[in-house]
């Protein structure tokens, strides 16, 4: 098993960031950022993390208001162009300058940005189960208890409240899959657990002004198509629905598509299929 170091870094408005670093082998092929989705925290990527650091450097962000990063006191710069710049300094005092991607949810939004903002800064971009236009249905179930996780006193309150917000995604999990899936979204403070994000990132959700989903991604997609893109979708996704992902692959031919059944918004990247073809994906 690789370990991970923790990674701080301070950001321009003051606030001090955390990722995690597996370093990698010493002829490592490269360097991979990871970068969670909207309430999500590093521990995401735990399984696909420990598997690329046999290859890679792996950085896993934290977003601000997020996990071990800061909470942000102006609400307002929980936004993509933000968490954007957050990452281009991760790379900065990280020194990288050119990596792959693996972006889930909220992540894949920012890969896209980060790829129009500064071309060739990616060698593969791996987007798990997000496009740029998304499904209101999913963007409806996502407003609807984001920043609402409260009052929680128990693990099995916790595991409750899962269940009740994340059981149309996951048909099929187990129950020690959901006890093991609830901590991967809550952390513990005295005992009581508590959601491992900042409820004021739900401002900028609700606002519905653009700073969480930029009004119009397709011409930012189509600069994908420089490198080898990867699209993961889950099979009954509610945010990134049949249609969109049909125009994906029609305006990039060449995506790698890999749809994972059963799972909706989304998948995990734990299960041996998914995470060994990333790997044969970021290694090709």
């Amino acid at each position: 098993m690789r370990e991970f170091r923790d990674f701080y870094y301070d950001v321009a408005d003051g606030l001090t960031l955390y990722a995690r670093d597996y370093p990698g082998p010493e002829n490592s092929k490269g360097c991979v950022l990871m970068m969670h989705g909207l309430t999500r925290n590093s521990r995401d990527f735990a399984v696909l993390a420990e598997k690329l650091s046999n290859t890679h450097r792996v950085l896993v962000a934290e977003q601000r208001g997020r996990g071990k990063s800061d909470w942000d006191p102006q609400p307002e710069r929980y936004a993509i162009p933000t968490y954007v710049g957050d990452m281009f300094r991760l790379l900065e005092v990280a020194e990288e300058k050119q990596l792959a991607a693996v972006g889930t949810s909220m992540g894949g939004l920012m890969a896209m940005v980060m790829n129009a903002t500064n071309p060739g800064v990616f060698t593969h971009v791996v987007l798990n189960d997000i496009g740029p236009e998304l499904s209101k249905v999913g963007l409806d179930r996502i407003s609807s208890y984001v920043g609402q996780g409260g009052p929680i006193s128990t693990w099995e309150e916790a595991i409750a409240y899962n269940r009740s917000i994340n059981g149309v995604a996951f048909p099929t999990l187990t129950d020690d899959q959901w006890e093991s899936f609830t901590r991967q979204l809550f952390n513990e403070c005295d005992g009581a657990p508590y959601l491992d994000y900042d409820p004021a990132i739900s401002q900028a959700v609700k606002a519905d002004d653009g700073s969480t989903v930029p009004p119009d991604l397709w011409p930012i997609y189509k600069l994908l198509n420089v490198q080898p893109l990867m699209l993961v979708r889950g099979a009954i996704s509610d945010l990134l629905d049949a249609d969109i992902k049909d125009r994906m692959i029609e305006e990039i031919p060449d995506l790698a598509y890999l749809e994972v059944p059963n799972v909706g918004h989304a998948p995990m990247l734990i299960d041996e299929a998914v995470t060994q073809a990333i790997q044969q994906f970021i290694n090709a």
